[in-house]
């Protein structure tokens, strides 16, 4: 195998990593310390590997003087995706962000990636709005049995008097409830069930919501009528309707199950636009057939639901509008790419949330554990290569750190390896 100083291959901008050697196409191995770019006319430029379809409004924020995108690239610096199952894939030693277009990661290998120092971004808020209108639409379905009806309907037959007596005979198998008055309980506060509870409120309806993680600012966007729950088992037990806005979790895989249902309302309607598995089909299956839940509108077809009398399917529609797809693609674009470029840190998964203003002179990005005295060896390490710091902001999120340094003068190679070196860090690069 060639020594690096023999290979001729440029790779991308500078990435670090304590976890793994870089190596070109050819197979030549590339210190972790080394500094190599791809340069085009002088100027950096980044690479973007898209796993999926992402919409051309998110990509034209990439400016072409500065980005190379492509669905299939060498080395890329970013990857941008939106369902793409990442678990089976290798991470590029060259990685240094991860764009999800949509709220959910559980198809990125979020603490792999963390272990290599890529930061990962998704999108939350972008597709409430989408959400928010199925949710609705889901139920009025629910409470006004309108599938079934519409069926009952298609299936009509004879000349239109016929068909007037029977709908006449028929409509009365499905009479409804309105929504006015009714309590809907909403887990997870997020963007999106914000939104769903603040629609609700208008819509007159009692709301309780439980989220134990809410953040302030997320309380401070929420209506002052929502009720707060103190348990999901207390939210359950008051509510008419259920709508579901967690991830999938250990802690939520379920949520809905046979014990729980127990403890609801009759007649309940269930309402789940977040991810399959929170809900348990074969319990809420049996629940409907004992008359415990009254119906229950899903994203998530299978073979037991999808044509069950009181259960509507639908197929994975709740972020799919023109519009949700344009506002993460946008989103997810601008975080990478002021990632890419300055180092900011808005809308991680896994990194805390940084933002500094370019100050004159140079900038540094250190990744690394969260553990005591980083800082300072950091610190030390530029001190002792005659740099000054111009600029510095450090911020922690559980056991990630995060730091950007503003310094005088351009960061050579001989100070890049001895922060690389430090025990804990696990990327650096010069932006």
């Amino acid at each position: 195998m060639p020594e690096v100083e023999q290979c001729t291959e440029q790779l991308p901008r500078d990435v670090f990593t304590a976890s793994h050697d870089r190596r070109c196409s050819a197979g030549c191995r590339v210190p972790s310390w080394s500094n190599p770019r791809h340069e085009l006319q002088g100027k950096p430029m980044y690479k973007i590997l898209t796993l999926n379809n992402i919409s051309v409004s998110g990509l034209e924020r990439l400016p072409r003087d500065k980005y190379e995108v492509a669905s299939e690239i060498t080395h890329p610096d970013a990857i941008l995706l939106r369902s793409f199952d990442m678990h089976n894939l290798q991470p590029p030693p060259t990685l240094k962000a991860v764009g999800r277009a949509g709220a959910g990661t559980n198809n990125i290998p979020i603490p792999t990636l963390s272990n290599l120092g890529i930061a990962v971004f998704n999108t939350p808020g972008a597709n409430a709005n989408a959400v928010k209108e199925l949710v609705l639409a889901g139920m009025l379905i629910g409470c006004r049995n309108i599938c079934a009806a519409w069926d009952f309907s298609r299936q009509l037959q004879g000349d239109d008097a016929s068909i007037h007596k029977q709908v006449e005979a028929g409509k009365k198998n499905y009479a409804g409830f309105e929504l006015p008055g009714r309590t809907l309980g909403v887990i997870g506060l997020g963007a999106i069930g914000r939104n769903v509870a603040n629609m609700a409120v208008q819509l007159g309806m009692r709301v309780i919501g439980f989220d134990p993680g809410i953040t302030v600012e997320g309380a401070w966007q929420l209506s002052s009528s929502v009720e707060k729950a103190h348990s999901v088992d207390a939210a359950f037990a008051k509510s008419d309707f259920i709508s579901f806005h967690v991830p999938l979790i250990d802690s939520t895989r379920k949520m809905v199950n046979a014990e729980r249902l127990k403890m609801m309302k009759p007649g309940v309607v269930l309402l789940n636009f977040a991810r399959e598995g929170i809900v348990d089909d074969q319990a809420v299956s049996a629940a409907i057939t004992a008359g415990k839940v009254y119906g229950y509108v899903c994203d998530f077809p299978s073979n037991l639901l999808k044509n069950h009398p009181k259960v509507v399917t639908l197929p994975h529609l709740g972020a799919s509008t023109q519009e949700a797809e344009d506002n993460c693609a946008i989103m997810v674009a601008e975080q990478v790419r002021d990632y890419l470029e300055n180092g900011n840190i808005k809308n991680s998964v896994n990194f805390p949330e940084v933002r500094m203003d370019r100050s004159e002179g140079f900038r540094l990005s250190v990744v690394n554990a969260n553990v005591p005295n980083m800082v300072g060896q950091i610190s030390t390490a530029i001190a002792q290569a005659g740099l000054n710091i111009v600029d510095m902001l450090n911020k922690s999120r559980g056991e990630m750190a995060y730091t950007l340094i503003d310094v005088n003068k351009s960061p050579d190679e001989s100070l890049l390896k001895k922060i690389h070196q430090i025990a804990g860090v696990l990327a650096v690069r010069v932006i």
